[in-house]
């Protein structure tokens, strides 16, 4: 068991809920869980389950409307504090991007963020690294705009400025939707590398069970607001009968079953025929 010191994300009992009276709608419902430092956690469910807005509470976007929601034992209270801390990548990385400035100013502009910030030979450095880190060469994208990049390099944009920031937490949400499968293998290498790396704690939210059990030390399955099925990808995939989970595993493309059953923890007692 690790330690109390070593949580990252600790909730109790949070619920969010948008509107009043009649309209009033619940997107998170009573959940209760902690992170701990270096984990990849996978939040996983369908369109509307609170996956997305979970992911915004813990960015501090929203405050919880009951319960307790803590970073490091405390409440979120100075937002640019925490995002010095805390970052994310989303599935559209053009609407993360102005596309009247460069990329490379926008990534050196990301230091603004942080209170004492790095000389500019240092910003220049690390930027130049991030984008070694996902397999760019700096002098491929100098006086780019992002309306000239497609939507697999500017993910990559994404994730180096990750790397440059280097923050102790990233939440990831649907990061691989946009792409297609050659560029999304190549992001998910790119997660598992910033976790060793930089050790860095990821919430991963995806639609996606079987990229989940690929790149997650443990897993969320969420509907209707709830967490209804939480643990290690053995436990959650390979040894439950909760129906939502059930679900997603069925929901998994015939054509892509095979490859994900082989690679899975299912290997284990399951024979593909």
């Amino acid at each position: 068991m690790l330690s109390n010191e070593s949580i990252v994300f600790s909730a109790k009992n949070v619920s969010k809920t948008f509107g009043a009276g009649k309209n009033q709608v619940t997107a998170v419902n009573d959940v209760s869980f902690d992170i701990y430092d270096g984990e990849i956690i996978s939040i996983v469910g369908g369109s509307g389950c609170g996956k997305s807005v979970l992911a915004k509470i813990m960015l501090g976007l929203y405050p919880a409307s009951k319960g307790v929601f803590l970073y490091n034992g405390r409440k979120i209270s100075n937002l640019k504090r925490h995002w010095g801390e805390v970052q994310s990548v989303f599935q559209d990385p053009f609407s993360c991007f102005n596309q009247f400035f460069t990329i490379r100013s926008q990534l050196e502009d990301a230091f603004n963020i942080f209170k004492k910030k790095p000389s500019k030979e240092e910003i220049k450095r690390r930027v130049d690294e991030g984008l070694l880190a996902v397999n760019v060469t700096p002098k491929d994208i100098e006086g780019k705009y992002s309306f000239e990049l497609s939507g697999g390099q500017m993910q990559r944009m994404l994730l180096a400025r990750i790397f440059a920031l280097r923050p102790k937490v990233l939440i990831a949400d649907e990061p691989t939707s946009m792409v297609d499968a050659c560029v999304r293998a190549n992001i998910l290498d790119y997660l598992m590398k910033l976790k060793k790396e930089l050790h860095m704690t990821i919430v991963f939210v995806t639609h996606d069970i079987g990229l989940a059990n690929y790149v997650s030390d443990r897993i969320f399955i969420m509907h209707e607001g709830k967490i209804v099925n939480a643990g290690t990808p053995e436990e959650v995939l390979d040894k439950t009968e909760e129906a939502h989970t059930l679900k997603l595993l069925d929901d998994i493309p015939e054509v892509h079953k095979e490859e994900w059953i082989k690679n899975s923890h299912r290997a284990k007692n399951k024979k593909v025929s």
